[in-house]
């Protein structure tokens, strides 16, 4: 019998999205140390299709945490949550007609908290982070990341150090500012502040956890919660059903990654049929494409974009972890 703090995870271990090589999922853990590439949380899916369904899930309080038989944390005290999850579903019905579209739908990430789907990630990589020992976080951000890790690390009481480029928009460096996090502006992209942020954190002499985009394995988890909602969203009579197409707006990658993830998961659960998954289209910026351009050139890895800009800040993001694998195919 299960005592009353303990959410029924089914993690079983941690696995290289590259190698196959295992880890222990109960230590803290960041990248494989051979391929230095993400690593992918794993689960008894047997166990958990006998402990879950979409119906079940329905049953339960709204928001992300009813899917906790797939997600990592393994004691409900660890839990920090700031409401996020069971965003809507809307029908876009003039937009389809315009477009030729019989059936077009928006699922509306703007209602998490601090307003993007960065809060997905935030609330399960934080969450864990805490049941692992993790008590001062660091995040190199485009900007929705930062604010939002900001504003779990104040929900958990923990230190936080945001990088951020210096022409972020001001909203989100506002956020980190009023949760309490420390905020370091930076000349360059994303990438030039995760540089930073490594240096100083060796110049001071202290131990952040690094919470970048797919380096550390639970902020996609988070991510994956997208299309478990959508299975419950779409599902007829307790039969689970998807889109077609899935078009994904993408900077780093783990939103799409995650969902990809989840679909995998279904497939194993017995929810749907493996040709049921959707299809999954990335959609970037023509001033920083770098998936784009590796994947009409059928490469397995995208390339550094240089002088990468765009107004939709959010997804200027050139040197993605995730770029790798994404071209070849999302993880599985």
């Amino acid at each position: 019998m299960a005592a009353d703090n303990e959410t029924m995870s089914t993690l079983d271990h941690l696995e290289c999205s590259h190698c196959g090589r295992e880890f222990d999922a109960d230590e803290l853990q960041t990248t494989c140390p051979d391929c230095k590439l993400p690593l992918l949380a794993r689960y008894d899916l047997a166990r958990a299709a006998r402990l879950l369904d979409v119906d079940k899930a329905a049953s339960r309080p709204p928001g992300l945490w009813r899917w906790l038989e797939v997600l990592p944390v393994r004691n409900r005290e660890h839990i920090v949550s700031l409401g996020e999850g069971s965003t809507p579903l809307l029908r876009a019905d003039r937009l389809g007609e315009l477009l030729g579209l019989r059936k077009l739908y928006i699922k509306d990430e703007s209602h998490n908290p601090t307003g993007t789907f960065k809060a997905r990630g935030m609330a399960v990589a934080i969450s864990r982070a805490i049941e692992l020992g993790v008590r001062e976080l660091m995040v190199p951000t485009a900007g929705n990341a930062g604010g939002a890790m900001a504003a779990y690390a104040a929900r958990a009481g923990l230190k936080a150090h945001v990088y951020m480029p210096s022409d972020a928009p001001a909203i989100n460096q506002a956020e980190v500012k009023m949760a309490g996090a420390e905020l370091v502006l930076v000349d360059g992209l994303i990438g030039d502040a995760r540089r930073i942020a490594n240096r100083h954190a060796s110049e001071r002499g202290v131990d952040w956890f690094d919470m970048s985009t797919l380096m550390e394995p639970y902020r996609l988890e988070g991510k994956k919660t997208m299309g478990y909602e959508l299975a419950l969203q779409m599902a007829v009579d307790g039969r689970v059903r998807l889109p077609d197409v899935i078009i994904y707006p993408t900077g780093g990658g783990t939103g799409l990654i995650g969902m990809w993830k989840g679909f995998g998961e279904m497939v194993e659960m017995g929810w749907i049929a493996p040709e049921e998954r959707p299809k999954m289209v990335a959609v970037q910026s023509e001033g920083c494409a770098p998936i784009v351009r590796a994947f009409r050139a059928n490469a397995d890895h995208a390339a550094f974009w240089e002088d990468a800009h765009t107004t939709a800040s959010g997804l200027r993001v050139p040197p993605a972890l995730g770029a790798r694998p994404i071209p070849r195919a999302p993880y599985e």
